[in-house]
């Protein structure tokens, strides 16, 4: 009887996590075929985790109030790309620069994510493919305003930012005096190993805020109107606003996140930069073992560590196998897509059985009734 209760606690263990077991087994597979050292991987996984963590934990907040995964965080991203193009413009660097940045992201962002918010709450049940869409949508309205509005109509004066026709931004906006300064401020090496201190103290803050966050009147809204619209709205909740306020948080800590991501990249890529970064930040939360309905901190950073050492590892790993890296490259992004896919398709199998077995359980009750 125990060997059948444990068997049965295994097999639910492995169906809840099949996408973490997954790369679990991917990245012992292909770690060693890649050849690279420990350290240089400790290093790598160290600096990415630096770079996308802050990110990823902006995915959280629209998860609790029962909104998916946030596609539209790229409209945050959006908004810390415009902000960090004025401070290159008028060349502030360093951390003044980054502090600058954040704070001019922050009124961008709550207006792209109360626009974003009202439009989900027209299409309730239906969030993430229409915060994908808007996320493509807004992206047409960036590239209008960076390509011919700034310089024209919007103030630019810096010739290493815009393009020598006189307006519009350059395809590569260079932060080489901002590269890494968040990063190297209170940085230590440990065996060669460089530990980004005051980064991962900032994302150590904004953890704290999260759990904090849950903790109060407002979280517990966000999560009754996850668990139930319909209960929350009878207990007195504004559930519209409080799914607005959710998406605005979540678009503004994306502002942040991209920021930070940014600085420590060295340039933005006017044009793309935001393009993926959604699709990346959801797939590496799926891979940690979240879903659409349920994630945590800790999936956080599991699924950063597992996601991006497949991403380090993957291109050399499909040299050794086939001869050509870029088997490796492709195999990156053929993951990164059927990872969201399937652990869509599980999240619906998942939701359709408990269905199917409430279902059955109803009919059952109505039969002993009956037969009473």
């Amino acid at each position: 009887m125990k060997n059948k209760s444990f068997g049965t606690k295994l097999l639910t263990f492995v169906r809840d996590n099949t996408v973490p077991i997954m790369f679990v087994l991917i990245c012992v597979f292909c770690i060693p075929l890649s050849g690279f050292s420990f350290s240089y991987l400790l290093n790598e996984i160290i600096t990415r985790m630096g770079r996308n963590i802050f990110l990823i934990l902006a995915l959280l907040i629209p998860i609790m109030s029962g909104m998916g995964l946030n596609f539209g965080m790229t409209l945050g991203a959006m908004a810390g790309e415009i902000a960090l193009i004025f401070v290159s413009d008028w060349q502030i660097w360093g951390i003044p620069g980054v502090v600058l940045a954040m704070i001019l992201s922050i009124p961008i962002s709550v207006l792209l994510g109360a626009f974003c918010g009202k439009i989900l709450n027209m299409a309730k049940g239906r969030e993430m493919i229409t915060s994908y869409i808007i996320s493509f949508f807004m992206n047409g309205i960036y590239q209008l305003i960076v390509l011919y509005m700034m310089g024209a109509i919007i103030p630019i004066k810096h010739f290493s930012v815009k393009l020598p026709r006189g307006y519009g931004i350059r395809n590569t906006v260079s932060l080489l005096n901002m590269r890494q300064c968040l990063d190297n401020l209170l940085a230590v090496r440990v065996g060669g190993v460089k530990i980004p201190v005051l980064t991962f103290l900032i994302i150590g803050v904004l953890c704290l805020f999260i759990v904090w966050f849950r903790k109060t009147k407002l979280g517990q809204d966000m999560r009754a109107v996850g668990q139930d619209m319909n209960v929350a709205r009878d207990a007195g909740i504004n559930v519209e606003r409080t799914r607005i306020i959710s998406i605005i948080i979540s678009t503004v800590l994306a502002g942040f996140g991209m920021v930070i991501y940014l600085q420590n990249m060295g340039n933005i890529a006017t044009y793309s930069s935001h393009s993926q970064i959604g699709m990346f930040c959801i797939a590496a939360l799926l891979v940690g073992g979240a879903s659409v309905d349920k994630a945590s901190i800790g999936n956080v950073f599991l699924g950063v560590i597992l996601f991006h050492t497949m991403f380090i590892v993957a291109p050399k790993a499909g040299a050794q196998i086939t001869g050509d890296s870029m088997i490796g490259e492709y195999f990156r992004v053929f993951v990164s897509y059927g990872v969201i896919t399937l652990s869509l398709i599980m999240y619906e199998t998942k939701k359709r059985r408990q269905k199917s077995q409430m279902g059955l359980q109803l009919q059952q009750e109505q039969m002993e009734e009956a037969a009473k």
